[in-house]
């Protein structure tokens, strides 16, 4: 990695400023992650390329959200998290990594229409607490984040159903991502996923996450709530369907 292009390294510091801009602003941007490091490294190779990067955007989203953060709905969730971490881990060589987008995609809009069905039909408006939902979110959350790093969607399904505010949603958000992607270290080194190169040019891009992060911060600040909680709902569904119709068309 460290003999990249020119053009590659512009490439790669966009993967940098989109991480960012992700993290401390508006929450599932990150769609476009893939698709630019796909131009530049393998998939296996690109989820260890991107790990590391992904957590120091995750330092910066928490060093400004700290505050904003519902510990509660977070606490509850992570054992699942984990859970979902490890049946990942181990089903990273049973189920193909085409095989797993198409399902995150398919669930995805599934949980977003049985979400639009009960917000638009019932008049119940309480949050959605049954420990099914929390087990079953958590652990898809947990494995499509260990697999693929493509819990993104998941988690906005979750948050907006918890019916969170922007700043707590997106504290929140960088609490556990933040928490289940140092989790995650481990079994990536283990399957040699992460290396001394691939390390040192998350290292390199460290200053293009911070000004994308910087952008992000200044960004939401100007979203209304109504606006943040529309651009994310359809940045998640892009992403679905990004992950559904990418995969059938390869």
């Amino acid at each position: 990695m460290l003999d990249f292009t020119i053009t590659e390294w512009i490439i790669a510091g966009l993967c940098g400023a989109t991480v960012g801009f992700a993290k401390t602003g508006i929450p599932g941007s990150g769609i476009l992650l893939p698709v630019l490091a796909a131009l530049i490294i393998p998939a296996r190779e690109s989820t260890g390329f991107l790990l590391p990067m992904l957590v120091m955007g995750d330092i910066m989203a928490i060093a400004y959200w700290r505050r904003h953060v519902d510990w509660k709905k977070l606490i509850r969730l992570l054992p699942w998290a984990w859970a979902g971490v490890v049946t990942g881990f181990w089903g990273m060589n049973l189920i193909s990594n085409n095989q797993l987008k198409i399902f995150i995609g398919v669930t995805v809009i599934l949980l977003m229409g049985l979400s639009w069905v009960r917000n638009h039909y019932f008049s119940d408006d309480r949050v959605p607490n049954h420990l099914l939902f929390v087990a079953f979110m958590g652990v898809l959350a947990g494995a499509t984040s260990m697999m693929a790093n493509a819990a993104g969607p998941v988690m906005v399904i979750y948050l907006m159903a918890m019916k969170l505010s922007k700043e707590d949603f997106i504290g929140t958000s960088a609490w556990f991502f933040g928490i289940i992607n140092l989790s995650k270290l481990p079994f990536s080194l283990g399957l040699d996923l992460i290396d001394t190169a691939s390390f040192t040019t998350n290292i390199i891009l460290l200053p293009t996450i911070a000004i994308g992060g910087i952008i992000g911060i200044y960004t939401v600040h100007r979203v209304t709530q109504k606006g943040f909680n529309r651009v994310v709902i359809i940045l998640a569904l892009l992403a679905a369907l990004y992950l559904i119709v990418g995969q059938i068309v390869m």
